[in-house]
């Protein structure tokens, strides 16, 4: 089945729930970071959706895993993933979560470039470009700026941080590469997790030397969101997105998952509603906008 070009109005209302509940995600990681260290929480949550991929599969009687070239496939998806969480969470550790959110959303950009030179009937046209400019300027508008306390070693973190979103971006055009005609998405999804288990499991074991501080029901629940909401269900619409349409129109509407989490950080952590965020919202939607303009061309 051939990629479509443009995204019809049902993908466009799915895409705004998920990157909704990606973005109630930061919130979710913030609590329960106070009780269960960051790495860690990603190893189990990945640990947790790929048994519920594997109920999945078991359900529907479909295959766990191929035994050709498609299993490498999966391997290298598995890999881009678990590097991209090292980096993400030991950049972290030299940089502020604001800058680590504005660094990481580079990545659409990285997909509209390599899908230009590397993905048939998915070209950069000027209004993308246009677009993705704006809504990453809204972005930075949101959460840029270099604090006064920056350290000398903040630079190691962003860079780490580039380097994260160089690597979701390549994940995202390796998948509709060699994996969207060639495996159902429910494989995708499990060759990303399972494949990534072995790496993040590592990171933790060197950064953290203690995984659980403490554990109460709301706690609980946040690794429930986290692991059965967002990595199982989410990431699943997800890739099957990624089969079907167009990586640099769905990348596009990534923008909006860090404005979501502001929002959410102001309605359930009390955070401040700033200037910057009332002026950046209203530039990444419109960017959104731009880089899913369709021309209509006359009959």
């Amino acid at each position: 089945m051939e990629s479509q070009d443009y995204l019809d109005p049902k993908a466009v209302v799915i895409l705004i729930i998920v990157t909704l509940l990606w973005g109630l995600n930061y919130s979710a990681i913030k609590y329960s970071n106070q009780g269960v260290s960051p790495v860690f929480a990603s190893t189990l949550r990945s640990i947790i959706a790929s048994m519920c991929g594997l109920i999945y599969c078991y359900r529907e009687k479909k295959k766990l895993f191929h035994t050709d070239m498609r299993l490498f496939h999966g391997f290298m998806v598995g890999l881009l993933f678990g590097v991209e969480f090292a980096c993400i969470y030991i950049g972290l550790l030299y940089t502020d979560a604001a800058r680590s959110m504005l660094f990481v959303y580079m990545s659409p950009f990285i997909v509209a470039i390599g899908a230009h030179f590397f993905l048939k009937g998915d070209r950069l046209n000027s209004l993308k470009i246009l677009g993705l400019a704006l809504a990453f300027t809204g972005i930075f508008v949101v959460f840029g700026g270099r604090p006064k306390t920056a350290k000398a070693t903040m630079v190691l973190g962003d860079i780490l941080q580039i380097v994260a979103a160089v690597l979701w971006g390549t994940a995202t055009l390796y998948i509709k590469k060699f994996m969207a005609q060639r495996v159902e998405p429910i494989h995708t999804f499990l060759y990303q997790l399972i494949f990534s288990i072995p790496i993040l499991l590592i990171v933790s074991i060197i950064l953290e030397p203690k995984w659980i501080n403490r554990i109460d029901p709301y706690i609980i629940a946040s690794l429930f969101y986290q692991s059965v909401i967002i990595a199982f269900i989410t990431y699943l619409v997800w890739f099957k997105l990624i089969h079907k349409y167009s990586v640099s129109r769905l990348s596009s509407f990534t923008f909006f998952a860090p404005i979501f989490g502001v929002l959410f950080g102001i309605l359930f952590l009390h955070e401040e509603l700033t200037f910057s965020l009332i002026i950046g919202l209203p530039m990444v939607s419109m960017g959104i906008f731009l880089v899913n303009w369709r021309r209509r061309t006359a009959i």
